[in-house]
């Protein structure tokens, strides 16, 4: 085997990325990319009602969205393709032949009905339930004579009676052991010939040249199955390293009952893709048990396997979403626009072009409401009265406008800005002047002019709202909202 670390992500196409397989593949990353080495993507399509072309293009869309990029995989090839599962039947059937030829397979004619008979008479009696090796003895000009007829039958591994326990040093969990006697004869390939996972996994792994497999700890079961086919065809173990799971805050499986699962559903959320990524890198692995803010070059520059709890670790939206907000906030307002844009295009409030024109007015929204969202699809309606006429919200008429004073208010605030010139600096300085001179409070004054500016009690600051919003729309929306307002 290589000494370069070859590392492998191999989703299942059935759905859309979840959150578990998305944190196994930005380890897989990390630890490639940290060790110099290649992460290759392979594609395990080999569920034929549920695996879809439009899921694998759904996961290769969020693994470009979280910026984890591959070095061999589907559209862009590699030494070791294919990269499909199904297309590779035929080196799985080259291993299978390699198995039979040095006896480490045999068949299995047993049919379903009689192993099932004999699971049950095994967990009655409170033994293991597994194969019992009943096709294990027939001699092999039997066994091919039987097979030559056209006789139903599976492959199976013939495990080595003297294997002992097995025993591996797991990269996550340390030294782990299953009893020799718990690892059957099992199934490598079907009646009709299709290699079952445990087969599948570890030819197209030592085909790959993996040098270290890490994923989730669901899969830690099949470990000892899978030593077992590499030690039958001669080819290296891998070092194994499983990730606990990810639970939701009650404790439970992480599943669409806690809400959104897949990455996508989080990107359309307006969560950041590196934000993402942080918090996901986050759900098991810390740089330091201190930092949280954790970018992709210090995720990759800092990784390492012996970093990984084994507890399994909490989903919390809450924490993602500080995390988020953090990431917004530390953007300049050029980029900030530019990730906003999107958005606002997405609400029908402005087109690309259009941004360009106004670039400036661009960059105070961003300067204005970086610190007021944590997250992106928060952004379109927090701003929509920039780009939309309002109707103001009832409530904040009857708690605002309909106190005594708010139409005094808004046609003193109304003349006091009609000649001045529009900044948020002369704006505030003409505000601040109306509430003494009215002989009401500054909050009073101020609410009045919010609602009636932006139709809510609760907007972005308001000088530099009324800014961005122009002196004849402003102006406009005061006098409108004289005629709901209590004098």
């Amino acid at each position: 085997m290589t000494d370069t670390v070859r590392v492998r992500f191999a989703p299942s196409p059935t759905g859309h990325l979840h959150i578990g397989g998305a944190r196994t593949a930005i380890y897989n990353w990390a630890f490639a990319r940290h060790h110099g080495g290649a992460l290759v993507l392979r594609i395990e399509d080999t569920d034929p009602e549920r695996s879809t072309a439009e899921n694998t293009e759904a996961i290769l869309r969020a693994m470009g969205f979280l910026g984890i990029d591959y070095d061999e995989g589907p559209e862009i090839g590699g030494a070791y393709g294919p990269y499909f599962q199904t297309l590779r039947f035929d080196r799985h059937a080259e291993g299978l032949a390699q198995l039979k030829a040095s006896g480490h397979a045999y068949p299995c004619f047993c049919s379903a009905e009689e192993l099932a008979a004999k699971r049950d008479v095994a967990r009655a009696k409170g033994g293991f339930a597994g194969y019992d090796g009943t096709c294990r003895g027939i001699a092999p000009a039997t066994a091919a004579a039987r097979v030559a007829a056209g006789e139903p039958h599976v492959w199976r591994v013939k495990v080595p009676q003297d294997r002992g326990d097995i025993t591996f040093d797991d990269a996550v969990r340390g030294e782990t052991t299953f009893a020799a006697d718990n690892v059957d004869d099992f199934v490598l390939a079907r009646t009709d010939g299709t290699p079952t996972y445990n087969f599948a996994v570890v030819m197209d792994d030592a085909d790959m040249r993996i040098t270290h497999v890490i994923r989730g700890d669901d899969h830690l079961s099949n470990t000892p199955k899978q030593i077992v086919v590499y030690e039958a065809l001669g080819a290296p173990v891998p070092v194994f390293a499983h990730l606990s799971m990810i639970w939701g805050p009650d404790g439970k499986r992480l599943s669409k009952r806690h809400g959104a699962t897949s990455v996508e559903a989080y990107a359309e959320m307006g969560f950041l893709p590196e934000a993402l990524m942080n918090y996901l890198a986050l759900l098991g692995w810390s740089l330091d048990g201190e930092t949280t803010i954790i970018d992709a070059d210090t995720l990759k520059a800092n990784f390492s396997l012996d970093r990984i709890s084994r507890n399994p670790a909490i989903f919390d939206v809450e924490k993602l979403e500080w995390i988020n907000g953090a990431y917004i906030r530390e953007m300049d307002p050029e980029e900030l626009a530019a990730r906003m844009l999107p958005w606002l295009s997405g609400a029908g409030f402005v087109t690309a072009d259009q941004a360009a024109e106004n670039h400036e007015w661009m960059l105070g929204l961003a300067s204005l409401v970086s610190e007021r969202f944590k997250r992106m699809d928060e952004i379109a309606p927090m701003v929509r009265f920039l780009f939309a006429d309002v109707e103001i919200d009832e409530s904040a008429r009857e708690k605002v406008l309909a106190k005594e004073g708010a139409g005094r208010s808004l046609r003193a605030v109304a003349e006091a800005l009609d000649t001045v010139e529009w900044s948020a600096p002369e704006i505030e300085a003409a505000l601040r002047a109306v509430p003494e001179r009215l002989r009401l409070k500054p909050r009073a004054v101020f609410q009045a002019v919010r609602v009636a500016a932006t139709g809510s009690a609760v907007s972005p600051p308001l000088f530099e709202s009324l800014e961005l919003l122009g002196r004849e729309r402003a102006l406009a929306r005061l006098v409108a909202a004289q005629s709901l307002a209590t004098d």
